[in-house]
């Protein structure tokens, strides 16, 4: 064992004469404990959100969107055919987006239309029985007369606000209509309600609803034309290199967003609300960094006399210093392998049972979402360990500086 070793184990195992040292030494490493346990556990739980809540909106939303920049998107059917050839690419197809009126008997709400390929949809709307929108569906008019009325999917929200449900009928009301001596004509056509969907996120089952692309075509006066078309990957992590290789493909007479540029907003205030948290919750560890460089420091006024006598002997300031670091780490160690351990087991408590409630006409979910990574892990120890050792900087410096015959004159 080392000279430098042998000395910092005798001052961590010694008791010290006065206790209040102790006592600091101890609340310094409960310090660092709660601090790495606190952000470990906040990070994972806000990790938790925004992964359950980037799952949501993918199960709605598409990976990718091409749209045309200047002119209507029409002959969609050959960039169809490029997209699907693109390598990352899993499924693309033509979809119509516009803002409807939707109109009950006696209520009405807006809403976001989509038209969709009744027959892959299925594949971008999680939960959506999209079939159902290619189903011929007879009602009686008020004449007795059996009509085939298209067929429209509602978010769950929606369909609240409206108050109907599966099997009624409602009018969407277009404002691109036709031109008429009296002035222009709102298109208004009749749909009944197929089924119904919820997502889990209010901003889509109180806003979307889902026609066929054929009557969206046909309602909106678009013949062999559409707003866009929308991909999904493979891995949804390569959207920016799939970009790229599309951009090379179709040129610049397109626009493509991922779903990063789409969401970027939310996504933006998420990381920068868990970098904010970061910063705050690892001012604990910085407060007890504090008690740590304090209880060096009245470690090294207690021991200047046997600081001159190692002097004396023969021991460097260089020795001297690294015996104070090495003791300020030990104990910046203990609490951070203390908070590590607690952190990585509430969290695992956390995600294996149900502890924690949360109201459901608040949140989105009714439990804490946890989704622990070991290189936060890896980073909230490096960071702890960071600061302190930064601690126990000024009290080797002065464990260092000190004066042997000054030292053993006035001891």
């Amino acid at each position: 064992m080392s000279f430098v070793a042998f000395v910092s184990g005798r001052y961590l195992r010694t008791r010290q004469k006065r206790a209040f040292i102790s006592l600091i030494s101890a609340l310094s490493i409960a310090g660092v404990t709660v601090g790495v346990m606190a952000l470990i556990v906040v990070i994972a739980v806000m990790a938790g959100f925004e992964s359950d809540l980037k799952t949501r909106i993918m199960g709605v939303r598409p990976h990718i969107v091409i749209t045309r920049k200047n002119h209507s998107f029409n002959a969609y059917r050959t960039v169809l055919q490029t997209v699907q050839a693109t390598a990352g690419v899993k499924s693309a197809e033509p979809f119509i987006t516009t803002q409807v009126v939707l109109r009950t008997t006696n209520r009405a709400a807006g809403a976001v239309l989509r038209g969709v390929d009744a027959n892959h949809a299925r594949e971008f709307i999680k939960g959506l029985n999209s079939g159902r929108l290619a189903e011929q569906n007879t009602v009686k008019d008020d004449n007795g007369k059996i009509r085939h009325l298209p067929g429209i999917i509602l978010g769950k929200e929606l369909a609240a606000s409206l108050g109907v449900v599966r099997g009624d009928t409602l009018y969407m009301i277009s404002p691109r209509g036709m031109l008429s001596p009296v002035g222009h004509i709102p298109a208004m056509v009749k749909f009944q309600v197929v089924d119904l969907f919820a997502s889990g996120m209010y901003e889509f089952d109180g806003t979307l609803a889902f026609i066929d692309l054929a009557e969206a075509q046909k309602m909106l006066r678009m013949p062999d034309a559409v707003s866009g078309i929308e991909i999904r990957l493979n891995d949804i992590d390569q959207v920016d290199a799939t970009i790229h290789r599309l951009t090379q493909k179709l040129g610049d007479a397109y626009t493509i967003e991922g779903w990063k540029q789409m969401n970027r907003n939310l996504f933006s205030a998420l990381q920068l609300e868990k970098t904010v948290m970061f910063i705050i919750l690892a001012l604990i560890v910085l407060v007890a960094a504090f008690n740590i460089a304090g209880s060096l420091v009245m470690m090294v006024m207690e021991k200047r006399k046997d600081i001159a006598i190692l002097k004396t002997m023969g021991a460097t300031a260089s020795a001297i210093g690294r015996i104070f670091v090495i003791k300020g780490l030990v104990i910046g160690c203990w609490g951070i392998v203390l908070g590590t351990v607690s952190g990585v087991t509430l969290c695992s408590l956390l995600k294996r049972y149900d502890v924690v409630h949360l109201p459901a006409d608040l949140y989105y979910i009714t439990t804490l979402p946890v989704n622990l990574k070991m290189t936060d892990v890896l980073m909230i120890a490096s960071c702890a360990l960071i600061i302190c050792l930064a601690a126990t900087i000024y009290p080797a410096r002065q464990a260092a500086g000190v004066d042997p015959v000054e030292a053993l004159r006035h001891g």
